[in-house]
């Protein structure tokens, strides 16, 4: 049967592939360590789980919610902002709250896109950031990922020859996958271009509080003027380790705020009241529930760094975000990244996402997630060491086998 012209827009899930095998390995008996899936290990702090269920029990918050956040929600996301990145919002025109960033970014793609807008897109990244568009009908042009003087000269590229001229430019820094930061001094030139050539910014800040260097991640709505062609996308699931409450933010234009708002509208009630009020708290709270989880992504990351490097995996540390971005060893990397991730789960019991599955230019890589323990880090490393002492027999059986096909 022939396929919706939608869902043949949309490549296959390489992830799928991973995640098949990684569930008939677990079905089989094995103790797969999960670094594929960047699924928060860590459990939502109590104070935040002590104001859902104390809300909960009033039964007026049953009813459906407010698609575009409660005042209070509204009003402690626009106080983040001032207290964390100096840039004032109203939190009626320029703050909407999202069922996560994901669904801000699909929302805003059918709000703003008409068919065969080209969007300039980084290439690896997050799926949602291509696809969104994509579904609503839109054209990707990958730009590099790289925040520094190799960014530029595509992108003016990409103005010269696009047929339309680009409507959106999508940023994601810190990175995912790559975990690479931007300054602010690089945010100053993208906001320069897009407003001399007439683009959207759309920012995807998800990984704002999870960063390891002294200099917090700064916001590209810090630059003046930003707010003239700007959104930027946050996230509860990470900082607050809060990924299944699906809570997130839209924040920035007021144009673009109110197309975004005008689509939900249509689409959701919002997410369920007490959540609102205890994500509002989370928001209010002293930061010290942040610095928590920030130091314990850290910890791991280091362990992560030197166990795996110990092994023979070379694992740059990132500075940012809960998922570091490896280069394949040597010997595997004419695989590719979704036969290598296969071979780590059928041979070291250790899950990792492709790096194909965020662009064709990932596909060296692998992304490794924080979501295990300390000790459950080494044990994979310690896995992966052992596949790899027998990796030459490995690859003469694969070589055989493709041989044979």
């Amino acid at each position: 049967m022939e396929e919706f012209h939608k869902v043949r827009r949309l490549p296959p899930y390489v992830f799928e592939q991973v995640n098949r095998l990684k569930a008939s390995a677990r079905a089989a008996g094995a103790d797969i360590i999960d670094l594929g899936m960047g699924n928060p290990d860590l459990p939502t702090p109590q104070s935040i789980v002590d104001k859902l269920c104390e809300v909960v029990q009033d039964p007026r918050t049953h009813r459906y919610s407010s698609s575009k956040g409660i005042p209070g929600l509204r009003r402690a996301q626009s106080a983040y902002y001032a207290r964390r990145f100096g840039v004032k919002l109203n939190p009626e025109t320029q703050v909407v709250a999202t069922l996560g960033s994901k669904e801000g970014f699909a929302n805003m793609a059918q709000a703003i896109t008409a068919p065969g807008d080209v969007i300039l897109c980084p290439n690896p990244t997050y799926p949602i950031h291509a696809f969104g568009f994509l579904m609503a009908g839109g054209v990707i042009r990958s730009i590099p990922v790289e925040p520094d003087d190799s960014f530029f000269p595509p992108l003016e590229r990409a103005v010269r020859h696009s047929i339309p001229k680009p409507l959106a430019l999508i940023l994601n820094y810190p990175s995912n996958p790559t975990a690479q930061v931007a300054t602010l001094d690089f945010y100053k030139e993208v906001i320069a271009f897009a407003k001399k050539h007439d683009i959207i910014v759309l920012s995807d800040l998800a990984y704002s509080e999870i960063y390891f260097d002294d200099v917090p991640p700064p916001s590209v709505l810090e630059v003046p003027g930003a707010l003239d062609v700007t959104v930027e996308f946050t996230s509860m699931s990470k900082t607050f380790s809060m990924p299944g409450w699906r809570m997130g933010f839209a924040v920035g234009n007021e144009r673009l705020i109110a197309a975004l708002t005008r689509v939900k509208s249509y689409l959701d009630y919002g997410a369920f009241t007490p959540i609102q009020v205890a994500a509002t708290q989370a928001l209010n709270g002293d930061g010290s529930d942040i610095a928590e989880v920030r130091s314990i992504y850290k910890r791991r990351r280091d362990v992560m760094v030197e166990s795996f490097g110990k092994a023979g995996f070379e694992v740059p540390p990132p500075p940012a975000t809960m998922f570091a971005w490896a280069k394949i060893p040597e010997k595997f990397r004419h695989l590719g990244s979704l036969e290598f991730s296969k071979l780590l789960v059928e041979k070291a019991d250790v899950a990792v996402a492709p790096g194909v599955g965020f662009g064709e230019q990932g596909d060296d890589y692998v992304r490794l997630a924080l979501v295990e323990n300390e000790h459950r880090i080494r044990q994979a490393a310690r896995n992966i060491k052992r596949f790899f002492s027998t990796a030459d027999e490995t690859m003469h059986n694969v070589v055989s086998l493709n041989t044979r096909r």
